[in-house]
């Protein structure tokens, strides 16, 4: 791997593309670090996945779509369901900390889930596609019974996912709250090709080193990049699902004021979009909100919770 530093704007534009905990040793700015352990509640006995219209038991559910297995994690409580979903390279524990607290302020059911290649989910062949991980989610939610009046809370990456399974899911979405997310209006062709540029060296380093489970699903994200963001960019967000988006402060382009202001303006232009949707800024934060700022995200996923009550 390469030893040469990169500039705060090459590590976030490399953090769009790759997931945002290995992106300092790909760059070898940092002490490499093992892959995150499975959440806890791995620990626990896989629950059969079964449908059902009871409400699921609590702890770790094994899911299987399209030919692979997605790890689930319940945590039991009442409608509204929330679901909270990671950015990119993050699995369910990225939640640990929060869990508890919205289940003790909401009373809803809360769950968690490693997308596929991540945390306790087997691993996808191919290019990392938004849609198909829009499905899985899809498969998740319906072989645990939750097919209506969700609150779909997702980081970074995730926004992308929200689209899709929004789109694809008419009527499951009662409200969503997107932390410095992923939305279509930020992936102009211009943007597009420039990080496909920027996060091109580190990309080839990585295919040289090792594989491991965390460098195969690095390289399917970042495979195809420039041809799924050109789609996504056509997307929108239907009006008919109220959102509240929270913008960091900093961006994810921190040290580049240029890029920095088109990822605000890409948030602006979504929450103006569209009706129900208010625009909220992380004072202070970087772009990783839900770990700077725990308690803003956990008042607005908890407003949110209690409009769609």
């Amino acid at each position: 791997m390469t030893t040469q530093k990169i500039s705060r704007f090459h590590r976030a534009a490399l953090a769009l593309v790759l997931p945002v905990a290995v992106i300092a040793a790909v760059a070898g700015c940092e002490d490499s670090a093992a892959p995150k352990a499975a959440p806890a509640a791995s620990s626990v006995a896989a629950v059969p996945s079964t449908s059902t219209s009871a409400a699921p038991a609590a702890g770790l559910h094994m899911i299987a779509n399209n030919g692979h297995q997605l790890a689930f994690h319940v945590t039991p409580g009442s409608s509204p369901t929330i679901v909270l979903d990671a950015g990119g390279g993050e699995d369910s524990s990225y939640w640990d900390a929060l869990v508890p607290q919205l289940s003790q302020a909401t009373g809803s059911q809360i769950i968690t889930y490693d997308r596929a290649g991540l945390g306790a989910s087997e691993e996808v062949k191919g290019p990392w596609d938004p849609k198909a991980a829009a499905s899985d989610l899809q498969a998740g939610l319906r072989e645990l019974g939750v097919t209506q009046n969700v609150v779909l809370a997702g980081h970074s990456q995730a926004g992308e996912v929200a689209h899709y399974f929004v789109l694809a899911n008419p009527g499951v979405v009662s409200g969503a709250v997107l932390i410095d997310a992923n939305v279509p209006q930020f992936f102009t062709d211009t943007q597009t090709q420039r990080l496909v540029a920027l996060t091109a060296p580190q990309i080839e380093e990585l295919k040289k080193a090792p594989s491991t489970k965390a460098n195969r699903q690095l390289i399917a994200t970042a495979d195809n990049f420039g041809p799924t963001h050109q789609a996504y960019h056509k997307v929108s967000w239907p009006d008919g699902v109220p959102v509240i988006y929270i913008v960091s402060d900093k961006t994810p382009f921190d040290g580049s004021p240029q890029d920095a202001q088109a990822w605000r303006d890409a948030a602006a232009a979504f929450t103006k979009a569209g009706p129900d949707r208010t625009l909220v800024i992380a004072d202070g934060s970087s772009h990783d909100v839900p770990q700077d700022k725990p308690a803003l995200v956990l008042k607005e996923i908890e407003q949110m919770t209690a409009t769609v009550k």
